[in-house]
């Protein structure tokens, strides 16, 4: 059974609720799997939303695929390549759930992680490894939960939080290329707001 997604409403108008503007994570990405020559990274963006990093990465030489639950979003997603004249195949699936086919160069998700439960994580970040091809990496982005930090006022009852930390420990068997910890100001609800978030980007070793 479908379940309601919360962002169909937030992403039918026509703004973008995210914006446009990339993560600061697909620069390091471009940097660890660059394309060049006939080589076009295969990417998996896991939770695209709107598609601002799908389109991003398209537009710098990467064969993108969007996976989110949200048709609005894809629909956007599509747009927003249209626009930037690339290509972006979208599909609509549930992160939870999705098995994902073949293999990526790049598995990259930002700000959708935290919808999957917590008894749900192991079994998921295990499906993205055995998903990465040799030599390919993921870049992943969680929100964390701090005592400091009040919750987002647009935070949906399906969202977890991580802990400091719980990121990287999913990824103690690769290569942690880069990890960092960070707390930025959010004006996603149109109430300023913080949020803190880890990120790391790993990779196998053989």
């Amino acid at each position: 059974m479908k379940r309601d997604n919360p962002y169909d409403s937030k992403y039918e108008g026509q703004e973008y609720y995210w914006g446009k503007k990339p993560s600061g994570m697909c620069e390091r990405v471009i940097e660890l799997v660059r394309p060049h020559g006939d080589f076009r990274p295969r990417l998996l963006d896991a939770g695209c939303g709107e598609g601002r990093n799908a389109v991003y990465f398209a537009q710098h030489g990467f064969d993108v695929v969007g996976l989110d639950a949200s048709l609005p979003g894809l629909t956007k997603t599509r747009l927003l390549a249209e626009d930037a004249a690339v290509r972006v195949e979208t599909i609509q699936a549930d992160i939870i759930s999705y098995q994902i086919e073949g293999k990526y160069d790049v598995i990259f998700s930002t700000g959708a992680l935290h919808y999957l439960p917590p008894e749900a994580r192991q079994e998921r970040f295990a499906h993205f490894k055995e998903a990465t091809a040799a030599g390919g990496i993921n870049s992943m982005s969680v929100f964390v939960t701090k005592p400091f930090i009040a919750r987002a006022p647009d935070a949906e009852p399906t969202a977890f939080a991580y802990r400091s930390g719980e990121l990287m420990g999913y990824y103690w068997d690769w290569e942690i290329v880069h990890s960092a910890e960070e707390i930025f100001d959010c004006m996603s609800s149109g109430v300023p707001h913080k949020h803190a978030v880890n990120r790391v980007i790993a990779r196998p070793r053989v």
